[in-house]
């Protein structure tokens, strides 16, 4: 198999000729092993040994160096001690080799500053060496029959439709002899990824013709706009992505002064990528493996809910609770499936979806089979769940492999095969059916999680393009980059200002420096108004008692004014009393790896506590912020309670909207930006306090 245009990593993954570096003949040896995978593999191209000690390792040529290879290599593997990789990274950098794989952890005990990981990361730039590792279990690409790994751990993975990229070695060895449900065409253990990175391994995977789907494990992202532009290509391409990312924390923004700093961490940033482009994430790898698997499979979920068949009445309401949890919906069934259920169903059982067909089992071998067909072909049903505890030999089992292969071949959708329950005892049943596009799923809830995933990947591919808000003359735009430049925070009335030449609803405000100037601004804008400390350096006003609500009159204004004075400043914003309504959290904040992110959220006094919020790389339109809204717990209370009349929540939608137009637009220059509480009412929504900190570049 040849990829059309000769790939970059082309040298790493699918070399033409390669040396080992540290070969040996010792039985049991990593040298001794590289060398049989890489043979057992199939691979047929040159391969030479690099040792001091010997004249010819297992029938192959030995040289002393790599520079007394006869020909230049595409591949040079090293299996070294870490005190010996420094001279030999060298040594097939000064012999033009383009490409390594690392197995050694790259640590010594007594370094120097820098220590030897940043030393051969710096080599490896300077030189554009790339490669596998270090610290790595090495690679397998099926389709080109190469394995580079010192264990052999790959075996029974390929070759298939699944790419498996992860950081974990032991998460790579876990996922690969896992029969016919897991087959992959490429696996790569990336390691430390002192040169090339999960990015450019899932570039390289997305032109491979066998690539349907690609499985990561990831532990960070070393290269974010590589890792995104990988992204932007896989979506272009229609080929899933399913993903673990480990390390959730919020240590990151710990010291942050906004809200929103305060309540979103990296993990959130990451998440906000998966919005963006449609990753599937998941929690394990039991996910990792269904997910992938159902995604794998020639046919993708259509529109409409799961139809299953159980054989349990009782599992049939542990069925329905379990997807109402991860709101997964069932399909509607109409009168012709109704009608032919009734048919084929004994006496007293209901014909719905899900449908608990066990009876008397009397012709359970035809009921079964004709139930489950009328139920996945019914219009709306997006996918086929059969869910059962299946046995090696049994007829019941076999009835059920017989109807579930029978309707994967005729109805154009997904089929899933689902146990109650784990088990090891029907392996060969699950890779003979994988032959017919049935994937079978261990356990339930794993297998309603994998149908999650794709219902959600489905609905993300039905998602029109997006059309975030224009945003404001360029004029406007270079005075904000220009004041946001000098780096300090802005007023909270240049904060209203910014918020409402990018079109978010701001409310106009007044500044005063003494009690005069305030009841006058009062007075101009009518009653009830607000007073509040403008004194600079104070971020939360409300914390220190710097806000003053609902003043009615001049007088009120006046004794206000006299008590902030007094106990933090003479400098007072005069605001109007905005109406009651619900308190949300518009933000903006940075994350070290994606830049900008856009925040919605539950407000007022309770936001660090609720931590109730969603982010979005920005731009974003309307839609995509009401997608961020309906997954807030905040979002019932918009709908009104106890009365309330509802939030206009195209209003808040719209607002965040143009919230992330400022954020893609002077996203750079800006440190934070809080909007809490932007009041969500009937009649729209207004911001009532900003805390913007620009940022210097």
């Amino acid at each position: 198999m040849v990829v059309e245009a000769r790939h970059r990593l082309a040298p790493l993954v699918e070399p033409r000729s390669i040396a080992i570096i540290g070969a040996s003949a010792r039985e049991g040896s990593h040298g001794n092993a590289i060398l049989k995978t890489i043979r057992e593999g199939g691979f047929t191209g040159p391969l030479y040994a690099v040792n001091p000690n010997y004249d010819d390792v297992g029938g192959i040529p030995c040289y002393p160096t790599i520079g007394d290879v006869p020909e230049t290599v595409d591949l040079a593997v090293l299996v070294v001690a870490n005190h010996r990789v420094e001279e030999q990274l060298n040594a097939l950098i000064a012999a033009g080799v383009p490409a390594m794989t690392l197995f050694s952890s790259s640590y010594l005990e007594d370094d120097v500053d820098p220590p030897l990981l940043e030393r051969l990361r710096h080599l490896c730039a300077d030189s554009g060496l790339i490669g596998c590792g270090s610290n790595c279990m090495g690679f397998y690409n099926f389709d080109f029959d190469l394995s580079i790994c010192p264990f052999n751990v790959g075996g029974g993975a390929g070759p298939g439709p699944i790419t498996y990229i992860t950081h974990s070695g032991s998460a790579f060895s876990s996922l690969l002899n896992l029969g016919e449900r897991f087959r992959v065409n490429m696996a790569i253990s990336a390691g430390q990824e002192i040169a090339t990175t999960v990015a450019d391994y899932l570039d390289y995977a997305l032109d491979l013709p066998t690539t349907r789907v690609a499985a990561l494990f990831l532990e960070t992202i070393r290269e974010p706009e590589k890792f995104r532009a990988a992204l932007e290509k896989a979506q272009a391409r229609d080929i899933p992505v399913v993903a673990i990312k480990v390390g959730r924390s919020e240590a990151s923004v710990g010291f942050a002064l906004s809200h929103s700093g305060a309540i979103v961490g990296s993990d959130e940033a990451f998440q906000a990528l998966c919005d963006q482009y449609g990753v599937i994430r998941v929690s394990s790898l039991d996910d990792l493996v269904a997910t992938s698997g159902l995604l794998a499979l020639p046919n993708r979920a259509g529109p409409g809910g799961v139809a299953s068949i159980l054989d349990s009445g009782g599992e049939r309401s542990m069925l329905a609770d379990l997807a109402d949890d991860l709101q997964i919906p069932f399909a509607r069934i109409n009168e012709e499936t109704t009608a032919i259920l009734a048919d084929n169903l004994e006496f007293g059982l209901d014909p719905v979806n899900p449908c608990d067909a066990w009876g008397t089992l009397k012709d359970f071998e035809t009921t079964f089979p004709n139930v489950f067909d009328a139920l996945v072909k019914d219009p709306d049903a997006g996918l086929g769940l059969w869910l059962a505890d299946i046995r090696t030999g049994t007829i019941l089992t076999d009835t059920f492999i017989k109807g579930c292969r029978a309707t994967a071949q005729t109805s154009g959708k997904p089929v899933v095969l689902g146990t109650w329950v784990a088990r090891q005892r029907y392996d060969s049943i699950a890779d003979d059916l994988m032959s017919d596009n049935v994937l079978v799923i261990d356990g339930i809830e794993t297998a309603l999680r994998a149908v999650r995933g794709a219902f959600d990947y489905r609905d993300f591919r039905a998602l029109p393009a997006p059309r975030p808000p224009a945003p404001p003359a360029s004029g406007i735009v270079d005075r904000w980059r220009a004041r946001l430049s000098q780096g300090n925070a802005l007023s909270e009335a240049e904060g209203l200002k910014l918020l409402a030449d990018f079109g978010v609803p701001a409310l106009a405000v007044e500044t005063a420096e003494d009690r005069d100037s305030a009841v006058a601004a009062a007075e101009a804008m009518g009653y009830p108004v607000v007073l509040k400390t403008a004194v600079d350096g104070i971020h939360h006003k409300s914390d220190v008692g710097g806000v003053k609500l609902g003043l009615a009159d001049s007088d009120a204004v006046a004794v206000a004014y006299d008590d902030l004075a007094q106990r933090l400043g003479p400098q007072v914003l005069v605001a109007p009393m905005a109406a009651r309504g619900v308190e949300m959290v518009l933000g903006i904040t940075r994350d070290d790896q994606f830049g900008p992110l856009v925040i919605v959220g539950a407000g007022g006094v309770l936001v660090e506590v609720m931590a109730d919020a969603r982010a979005a790389l920005p731009p974003i339109d309307s839609a995509g912020a009401r997608r961020l809204i309906d997954k807030l717990r905040v979002r019932r209370l918009l709908d009104g309670v106890r009365g309330d009349a509802p939030a206009n929540i195209d209003a808040v939608a719209e607002a965040a909207a143009r919230l992330s137009v400022l954020a893609a637009t002077l996203g750079d220059c800006i440190g934070e930006l809080d909007v809490n509480p932007l009041i969500a009412r009937p009649d729209g929504c207004v911001a009532v306090d900003a805390l913007v900190v620009g940022r210097a570049p």
